[in-house]
């Protein structure tokens, strides 16, 4: 999905991330981002959840330490849909 929308920055620096987008990426307050400037653009990302690494039975499981909302069954299929589509 690609989304350009128009937004401003405040006096203080603040910008604010337009709803839809916001909606879009997933990002809910507190949500820590990576800000990076790449040439003249400025790139915007959440940044990875921490996780360890944990051995179950014989696998390896990626294990976050905070507690994190399970997937809906159709977040799965969408992300499944978009992985699928690369």
């Amino acid at each position: 999905m690609t989304a350009t929308m128009t937004t401003t920055i405040d006096g203080a620096g603040r910008l604010v991330v337009p709803k839809a987008i916001r909606d879009a990426a997933g990002l809910e307050p507190g949500t820590r981002l990576s800000v990076r400037l790449h040439g003249s653009r400025i790139e915007i990302e959440p940044e990875p959840r921490e996780v360890r690494l944990e051995r179950r039975g014989g696998l390896l499981v990626a294990v976050q330490d905070e507690e994190v909302e399970p997937l809906s069954a159709d977040e799965v299929r969408t992300t499944l849909a978009r992985v699928r589509h690369r």
